[in-house]
């Protein structure tokens, strides 16, 4: 074969190699452009219906309430109407599952803690998985819980208090609102920084271990904000100090429990916007956007605030963040004691 025959062949397979890798970038950006096309319509076009929030727990929990105000000015920046719907039971873990398993792209879930961390930990039949099935939305708002005591209690302050509970080891008993939740857990994490021994006692609500401090059954709990505040105000109850690392804005003038002695202790509950894992990002993302900077406006926060909850409005990323510290502080308490609520 000739010099010329060689070259002609060898600038054709050039030719030929350098068409087909135009032909496969092009199909590479088109496939581009189709994607971002389809992101941007989903985010330009959502949402096409109503927007449900599910709410796991009855109408006027705190859950509900929060959920409530969100609504309202949620629906007037999305354009549509935005509705709450109450799916009760399993500690909010019903209207959780039903979140996961939505397929509309237009449910939304106003979760606590638990439903976002240590419901599968307590529960590993649970019929969702919160780190696999559902997508982090916002963390709305935090609170510490105030941890209570009779009024009649020893102990001059929170040290004094804590000694003479370490003192009475088993004679003592503890409420909280079922096991597994953050005033269970949180209790226990509390006695294992301690030394206390309280026995523990669940009732079915936060409001029914108030009652049973009241009759004399509890001699400690941990007790949410506004109903804590409200047993102190009306001379009932005494509150010993927040559990949060630092006094709190919801009752500034309770100690921490680092002043009681109790060092690197900070235990909050808090609620959040959750969605279905299978909701599209651009839609996700822009419903965190909404959603945080209607949860920081000035009327908003002052609702919440009144409502026992310090706002953050966070990202998604944000959110996650937080589900994971407090799955890894609430589940080695589980982990280490055992505990299930199956």
């Amino acid at each position: 074969m000739s010099q010329r025959s060689t070259l002609m062949i060898s600038l054709q397979r050039r030719n030929t190699l350098f068409f087909i890798a135009i032909s496969a970038i092009s199909t590479w950006a088109i496939g581009l452009d189709s994607g971002f096309r389809q992101n941007v319509s989903q985010t330009v076009n959502w949402p096409t219906k109503t927007v449900r929030i599910i709410v796991g727990f009855p109408g006027g929990s705190s859950p509900d309430l929060t959920a409530r105000t969100l609504a309202e000015p949620l629906s007037k920046a999305l354009g549509q109407p935005v509705i709450v719907e109450n799916k009760v039971g399993a500690g909010g873990n019903i209207g959780a599952d039903f979140v996961a398993k939505a397929t509309d792209n237009h449910t939304l879930g106003l979760m606590i803690n638990g439903n976002m961390t240590t419901a599968k930990l307590l529960n590993p039949k649970l019929p969702y998985d919160p780190l696999k099935d559902l997508a982090p939305v916002s963390l709305i708002g935090v609170s510490p819980l105030v941890l209570m005591a009779p009024k009649n209690a020893p102990g001059a302050d929170a040290r004094a208090f804590l000694a003479a509970a370490k003192q009475a080891a088993d004679s003592w008993s503890y409420g909280s609102p079922g096991v597994g939740t953050v005033g269970h857990i949180g209790m226990e994490l509390l006695q294992s920084r301690t030394g206390t021994k309280a026995v523990h006692v669940p009732y079915p609500g936060y409001a029914q271990v108030a009652g049973g401090m009241l009759g004399g059954q509890l001699q400690l709990s941990m007790l949410p904000p506004a109903l804590a505040l409200a047993q102190v105000k009306g001379d009932k109850l005494r509150a010993i100090g927040v559990t949060s690392s630092g006094r709190s804005a919801l009752a500034p003038e309770l100690p921490s429990m680092s002043e009681a002695g109790v060092a690197n202790f900070n235990l909050e509950i808090w609620n959040a916007v959750a969605a279905p894992k299978t909701m599209p990002a651009p839609i996700v993302a822009k419903l965190s956007k909404l959603i945080s900077e209607i949860a920081r406006s000035p009327e908003v926060r002052e609702k919440l605030f009144q409502q026992g909850w310090q706002v953050v409005g966070s990202s998604p990323e944000g959110l996650a963040n937080r589900i994971t510290s407090d799955t890894a502080l609430f589940g080695g308490v589980i982990k280490t004691l055992g505990i299930s609520n199956q």
